[in-house]
C-alpha cells in the first residue's frame, strides 16, 4: 500500500545560459529552495516527489535568441547522467525524494544535436527514465524529437509505447514525463495513461497561454480525462543572461498540482520570487477510483476501432530533420507552419478566411 505523500513542484527564477558551467548557478539556486520547501511541505504529509519546471536548469535561449541548433548543443546541451544530473541527484539523496526534471540535452548517436529531455531521478540519485519530447514542439522550439527522426527511432526503440511515452513503476506510484506543449494535445495524456502512468510532470507554458488559461484548462482536462495526478509547475522570474538586470515574467505563473478528478489540490499564482507548490497524492485513493466508478473512469470505454480512422492520414511531417539540422524562426514558419495551415485548409478541415 502505498500512503499518501506530498509532491512539490519550484517555481524558480532562472538564469539563461550562454554555456554548460552556467547550469550550476540556476541548480545552486534551487537546491536553497528544495530545502525550505521540502520542509514546509513536509509540516503536512512526508514530501516524496519534487518537481523541477521546464527551463529551470537552462532557460530557453535557444528560443528567445533564435540560436544555431549545432552550436547550442555543442556549448549548452547536456548529456545524461552527467554532471548536472548529478547535482540533482545530491539533492534527491539529501531528502530521500524522487526528482522529476528537463533539460535540453544531447543523444549519444546524434553527433551536433540536441533534444528535449524530461529525466526522473529515484532517491539514490540515479536516472530511472528519460523522456525524449515526443511531439508536438512550440513553432519557436529549436529542439529534435523523435517524430523528426521517426524511421531510426522505431529501429532503435521500436514501435511501442515505451518508445515515445515511458513509465516507471515506483513505491510512489507509476510515474511519467509530458512537458509543456505535449500537454496540449490530448493523445500524450492518454499514451501515458495507456501504458500505465499515475503521477505526470507537465510544466512548464509560457505567456500568454498561462495568463489566459490555456495551461490550468488544459491540465485538469488532461487529469481528469485520464484519471491521473498532473503536476504542473511553471518556471517564475525570467534573466535573459547571467549578468541580466532585467527580471522579467515571461510564463505567467498557474503553478498548480492537479488530482485525477480534474481538480486542483495545490495552485499559486505567479509572485515575482521564487516559491513553490505543493499538493497531496493519493495514489491509493485513484486506483479505487478507477476500479470503483462506472461512469468517470472513461479509458475502459474507449472504442479504438473508431478512433483509428482519426489519424489515418498524416498531418504533420515526420523526418523532417533526419538529413539537417533544426529549422530557424523563419524558415520554420514559411516551410513548415505555412504549409500545415495549407494543408489543413486543402483537406476541408478548416475553412480559410475572407480576409486571405
Amino acid at each position: 500500500m502505498i500512503e499518501p505523500y506530498n509532491a512539490v513542484g519550484l517555481i524558480p527564477t532562472m538564469w539563461g545560459i550562454s554555456e554548460r558551467a552556467d547550469i550550476m548557478r540556476n541548480i545552486e539556486h534551487q537546491a536553497h529552495m528544495v530545502k525550505a520547501a521540502a520542509w514546509l511541505a513536509s509540516l503536512d504529509l512526508p514530501v516524496k516527489l519534487i518537481a523541477f519546471p521546464e527551463g529551470a536548469l537552462q532557460g530557453f535561449n535557444d528560443e528567445v535568441l533564435d540560436l544555431d541548433h549545432v552550436e547550442y548543443a555543442n556549448t549548452c546541451a547536456i548529456d545524461i547522467p552527467g554532471p548536472e544530473t548529478d547535482a540533482l541527484g545530491e539533492i534527491a539523496r539529501e531528502y530521500g525524494v524522487f526528482i522529476m526534471a528537463q533539460a535540453k540535452a544531447r543523444h549519444p548517436d546524434w553527433e551536433d544535436r540536441f533534444f528535449n529531455v524530461g529525466f526522473i531521478l529515484d532517491p539514490q540519485g540515479e536516472v530511472i527514465l528519460q523522456h525524449y519530447k515526443s511531439s508536438p514542439l512550440f513553432p519557436v522550439e529549436h529542439s529534435m524529437c523523435p517524430h523528426d527522426v521517426y524511421d531510426w527511432w522505431i529501429e532503435k526503440y521500436g514501435r511501442n509505447l515505451d518508445a515515445f511515452w515511458p513509465v516507471v513503476d515506483t513505491e510512489i506510484g507509476r510515474l511519467g514525463i509530458m512537458m509543456a506543449n505535449e500537454g496540449s494535445y490530448p493523445e500524450n495524456a492518454r499514451a501515458l495513461a495507456l501504458n500505465g502512468a499515475e503521477v505526470v510532470y507537465r510544466a512548464s507554458y509560457p505567456h500568454p497561454g498561462a495568463s489566459n488559461d490555456y495551461f490550468e484548462i488544459q491540465t485538469r482536462a488532461r487529469a481528469l480525462d485520464n484519471n491521473m495526478y498532473l503536476i504542473a509547475p511553471n518556471v517564475g522570474t525570467y534573466y535573459l543572461t547571467a549578468d541580466s538586470e532585467a527580471p522579467i515574467d515571461t510564463f505567467g505563473g498557474g503553478s498548480m498540482i492537479v488530482d485525477y478528478r480534474g481538480q486542483i489540490v495545490g495552485k499559486h499564482a505567479y509572485s515575482g520570487v521564487s516559491s513553490w507548490v505543493s499538493g497531496p497524492i493519493n495514489i491509493e485513493a485513484m486506483r479505487h477510483h478507477r476500479a470503483n466508478s462506472p461512469w468517470t473512469n472513461w479509458m475502459k470505454d474507449i472504442r479504438t476501432e473508431l478512433y483509428q480512422m482519426l489519424y489515418e492520414e498524416p498531418i504533420y511531417p515526420a523526418n523532417l530533420y533526419a538529413e539537417r539540422e533544426p529549422m530557424k524562426h523563419a524558415e520554420y514558419a514559411e516551410k513548415v507552419t505555412a504549409r500545415q495551415i495549407r494543408l489543413m485548409q486543402e483537406r476541408g478541415c478548416w475553412v480559410p478566411p475572407a480576409s486571405d
